[in-house]
């Protein structure tokens, strides 16, 4: 299948929402673009909810914030920029789709033009739909 229907979903979501990045997209778009290799996940969690309660497997950890912190990692755009490109598609993936979503607000506004958000996140959305973790 064409992962292009499922980017013009998630840009669809963004319009309707208004929000501020490329898109938003389900856990199952996600899965799907992760498996045919069409975007990256990247877990924003922290190191322990990562190591402690599981991740996608494949996926890279960027910490939004660290764990004991109230405030987002000052390097966490350095980091992400580091590692990917401005233009790569990537879907930040949290633990209900809060964080991830400011992760991907910031993104946006350093110039990223392909970060969406998974909606649900990892403990509320991928874990409860069945789907495949590391």
């Amino acid at each position: 299948m064409s992962a292009q229907p499922i980017f013009e979903r998630a840009a669809a979501r963004a319009e309707a929402q208004g929000l501020p990045y490329a898109g938003a997209v389900t856990v199952l778009e996600a899965h799907e673009l992760h498996a045919a290799g069409d975007a990256t996940i990247v877990d924003v969690r922290t190191r322990s909810e990562y190591d402690q309660v599981g991740h996608v497997a494949g996926t890279e950890l960027i910490e939004w914030r660290r764990d004991g912190e109230q405030q987002p990692d000052p390097r966490f755009l350095e980091r992400l920029a580091g590692r990917y490109g401005r233009d790569e598609a990537l879907l930040l993936i949290c633990r209900s789709g809060v964080r991830s979503h400011y992760a991907a607000e910031l993104a946006a506004t350093a110039g990223f033009t392909r970060v969406y958000n998974v909606l649900d996140g990892f403990e509320k959305g991928w874990l409860p739909a069945g789907l495949p973790k590391g």
